[in-house]
């Protein structure tokens, strides 16, 4: 595959973002703001098992209790993720004194590469309280399903990365009891998700 026709693949992924499993988005009474598309009813998580930057097992549990805006990518990528993860510095930044209610995860989808060291040296770079979680491929696959992620390694031609990924660039929330509420479209402005979950704090 040419590099021309890896970057149209790309972008044809990244705007395949709604979970194939999921209901379709539904337009609540009083309209949200572009980019921000509810789910209801709300999507059960399956149980999982995940690792974090420190090593540390993650399950669905870990979402008790707590609101969680969720990303999949991984470190090796050259533009979506770290644009991703520098707007959840803004998301967090623009939440205020509610800021620790929040809880901040990127998934990798590249096991392979992304060990839990390589997550928290990368993670580092933007908040090290925002959680890394890693897994194999046997790990990795129910959870991205499960939010209707898709990913693929492309190897491409002209270049000298060993390989690429494409994947849905999509952020999802999940709410305190461990189900999918929430897609924020790709680019979404971090005061506009800010000022979502503001809302939904506060109910």
């Amino acid at each position: 595959m040419r590099v021309t026709s890896l970057l149209l693949c790309f972008a044809v992924l990244l705007s395949a973002c709604a979970p194939a499993a999921a209901p379709t988005p539904t337009t609540p009474a009083t309209p949200l703001p572009e980019g921000v598309r509810p789910l209801d009813p709300p999507v059960k998580l399956p149980d999982f098992k995940l690792t974090d930057q420190r090593n540390q097992p993650f399950t669905r549990q870990n979402f008790t209790d707590r609101w969680t805006v969720m990303s999949f990518g991984y470190t090796h990528c050259p533009d979506v993720c770290p644009i991703t993860l520098a707007n959840f510095t803004l998301t967090k930044r623009a939440l205020g004194d509610q800021r620790d209610r929040v809880t901040f995860i990127f998934v990798s989808v590249d096991g392979a590469r992304d060990t839990p060291e390589v997550l928290g040296r990368y993670l580092a770079n933007f908040d090290a309280a925002f959680i890394g979680l890693t897994g194999d491929e046997m790990a990795i696959r129910p959870v991205t399903q499960a939010f209707g992620v898709r990913y693929e390694v492309v190897k491409p031609e002209g270049t000298q990365a060993e390989y690429l990924i494409n994947h849905t660039a999509s952020s999802f929330l999940v709410n305190p009891r461990g189900e999918l509420v929430r897609i924020y479209s790709y680019g979404t402005d971090p005061e506009v998700v800010a000022a979502d979950l503001k809302t939904l704090l506060t109910n």
